[in-house]
C-alpha cells in the first residue's frame, strides 16, 4: 500500500502547512492512497473524500428572492438617545445605550425578483438587511428601500413574487400577469405608487433610503413597550435613475450598483446612514385612521418624528463573495434583550418564512471578523460548507 500523506515536511521547511477542514496537516495533497504503486484507491482516504465532497458542494442554489446583492462590513455608532432623551426610556438594547457606543455589522444590499446574475438598473424594490454582531447575539433588521410593502398579510407573500417572478412559459415579466395581481390587491397600490415613482430605480446602494418596513417593539429596564419603525437617510442624499439612464447603465453593467459600492469603500469613500426611529405608545390607537401595523401604510412623520439614535459606516468590503455574500442569511426573528415582535401579521409571517428558507441551504452566518476560520485552517478549497474550526467573535 502507497501512503505518503503522513510523511511529515523536513525540519528546515518553514513554509505554511496544508490542512483539512479540522486543522489537520495535509503532507500530499496529489496522490490518494491506493494498494500497491497501481492498485485501486482505498475508501479511507479522508483528505479526497473532504476535498471532493467540498467541491461537489461549493455553490448552493440562489435564494427565490433578493438573490442578487453586495454586502460590506462597517459599525453602527450610537448617540444614546432618542432625538433628545435618553434613549433608556424606551430600549434596555446596549447597542443604543451609550453614546459612541460602536457595534460591528454587515450590511446586504439587493435587487428583489431577478436572478443572481440580473441587472441592477431593474425597477424593482431593493434590499436593506442589516446583521448587528451585538454583545448579546445578532439582531437583524431585514427592510427595502421603500416604506411600504405590496400586502399586509405573509398569506398572500407566494402570490405576490409569483406575479412578479418571470411567467413561466415566455420567462419574461409580463405586465398582464403582475397587475392580474395587483388590481386584485387593494393594500399594493401605495407600494405601486412608491415603485413607479423616482424613487422605483434607485442610481446606487449609497444613495438610497433603508426602511424595517414592519412595525417593531422596543422594551425598557421595568417592561414598558414602544412601537417603533426604522428610517435608514443616506448622508450622500437619495439619487434615483429615469428610464432612460438606466437602460444605458444596463446596457454597460449589469453589476453597476455593486461595483460602484464596492469601488468606494476601496477608495475610502465610505457610505454612511443615519438611523432615525418613529415611536409610539403600544396601545390601541382608535384615533388614527390607519392600523400602526399594517406594513402597507407610513406614520405620518408629522405625528410621529423620526428621531436620530445613531449612524452606520461601512469600511469594509467583503473577501470572499461566496461565504460572505451569497451564504450570509437573514431572519426577522433575530432579536436581542430591549427589542421585541409587535402583531404585525406580515412580521409574523416573514419571522417563520426566512428561517424556514435557510433550513435546506444551509446558509452560514460569517463571523463579525470576516474571517471564515481559524488561522491554522489552510485548505486551500473555495467555498462550499464552513470549516469545522471557526473564528472571529
Amino acid at each position: 500500500m502507497t501512503d505518503v500523506a503522513s510523511q511529515g515536511s523536513t525540519p528546515d521547511d518553514d513554509r505554511d502547512i496544508l490542512t483539512d477542514r479540522q486543522g489537520h496537516p495535509v503532507y500530499d495533497n496529489q496522490n490518494q492512497r491506493t494498494v500497491g504503486s497501481r492498485g485501486p484507491a482505498t475508501l479511507e482516504n479522508y483528505h479526497f473524500l473532504e476535498k471532493i465532497s467540498h467541491f461537489d458542494r461549493e455553490r448552493i442554489p440562489e435564494r427565490v428572492v433578493h438573490a442578487r446583492g453586495a454586502v460590506a462590513y462597517g459599525y453602527f455608532e450610537a448617540t444614546g438617545k432618542w432625538g433628545d432623551e435618553p434613549i433608556e426610556r424606551y430600549t434596555r438594547a446596549k447597542l443604543f445605550a451609550e453614546a459612541g457606543k460602536r457595534t460591528d455589522l454587515a450590511i446586504r444590499f439587493s435587487t428583489v425578483i431577478g436572478g443572481r446574475d440580473s441587472s441592477e438598473a431593474a425597477r424593482d424594490p431593493r434590499g436593506f438587511a442589516i446583521k448587528f454582531y451585538t454583545e448579546d447575539g445578532n439582531w437583524d433588521l431585514v427592510g427595502n428601500n421603500l416604506g411600504v410593502f405590496f400586502i399586509r398579510d405573509a398569506i398572500k407573500s407566494p402570490d405576490v413574487i409569483h406575479a412578479l417572478k418571470p411567467d413561466p412559459v415566455t420567462f419574461r415579466q409580463e405586465p398582464a400577469r403582475i397587475f392580474d395581481f395587483m388590481s386584485q390587491t387593494p393594500e399594493a397600490t401605495h407600494m405601486l405608487v412608491n415603485l413607479f415613482s423616482p424613487r422605483g430605480i434607485p442610481a446606487n446602494y449609497r444613495t438610497q433610503q433603508g426602511f424595517g418596513v414592519n412595525t417593531y417593539k422596543w422594551v425598557n429596564a421595568e417592561g414598558e413597550t414602544h412601537l417603533v419603525k426604522y428610517h435608514w437617510i443616506p448622508k450622500a442624499g437619495v439619487s434615483s435613475l429615469t428610464e432612460a439612464d438606466a437602460a444605458v447603465v444596463q446596457g454597460q453593467d449589469l453589476g453597476h450598483a455593486s461595483k460602484d459600492l464596492y469601488d468606494h469603500i476601496e477608495n475610502g469613500d465610505y457610505p454612511e446612514w443615519e438611523l432615525r426611529v418613529q415611536l409610539m405608545s403600544d396601545d390601541e390607537h382608535p384615533e388614527l385612521n390607519f392600523d400602526p401595523l399594517d406594513d402597507t401604510k407610513v406614520w405620518p412623520e408629522n405625528e410621529f418624528p423620526p428621531k436620530v439614535v445613531g449612524r452606520t459606516v461601512l469600511d469594509r468590503n467583503v473577501s470572499n463573495h461566496f461565504t460572505e455574500n451569497e451564504q450570509i442569511s437573514f431572519g426577522t426573528g433575530v432579536l436581542v434583550d430591549g427589542l421585541d415582535f409587535s402583531d404585525d401579521k406580515m412580521l409574523v409571517g416573514r419571522t417563520f418564512s426566512y428561517s424556514d428558507t435557510q433550513l435546506p441551504g444551509g446558509a452560514e452566518l460569517p463571523a463579525a471578523s470576516g474571517e471564515p476560520a481559524e488561522e491554522r485552517v489552510r485548505r486551500h478549497q473555495s467555498a462550499g460548507r464552513p470549516d469545522a474550526v471557526r473564528g472571529g467573535p
